[in-house]
């Protein structure tokens, strides 16, 4: 009888992102508190179609936006099994492009909203690409 692979993420993947998603949720709420959201260009410019809306306007806009994504999302994962490790992989990379915090302290000589939070983050998106590295070379 042949033995099928083990098409799921590792435990240590698991683990990864057990410990990323309290990691991320204090990031997102250190870049709150500190005003990231008013300091950054990149997060302006995303947001700027936002800024002439009534507050109530632009929050169910904005949650109209991330229910059709969660559901594009849930699609993918439940009916095309091998999506996981491409999302998994986005989420990586975007943990790594945390580091413009560090940068923008950097360059500045200052403090950057979400800078502490955000020394952590490309760690683990790193150590996230390389499980999924391994994965694929192990599957291969």
């Amino acid at each position: 009888m042949r033995k099928i692979k083990n098409l799921g993420p590792s435990n240590k993947l698991k683990v990864y992102f057990i410990i990323l998603i309290p990691l991320i949720i204090a990031h997102w709420l250190e870049e709150y508190f500190t005003g990231f959201y008013d300091r950054d260009i990149f997060s302006r410019f995303i947001f700027q179609y936002f800024e002439g809306m009534p507050i109530y306007q632009a929050t169910f806009l904005l949650f109209q936006i991330i229910i059709s994504l969660l559901l594009i999302v849930y699609f993918i994962l439940v009916f095309k099994k091998e999506w996981w490790i491409y999302i998994t992989g986005l989420i990586a990379f975007i943990m790594i492009f945390e580091i413009h915090h560090l940068i923008k302290a950097i360059l500045r000589l200052d403090y950057y909203p979400g800078l502490i939070t955000a020394l952590f983050t490309p760690i683990l998106g790193f150590l996230i690409i390389k499980e999924l590295l391994r994965l694929k070379k192990k599957r291969k």
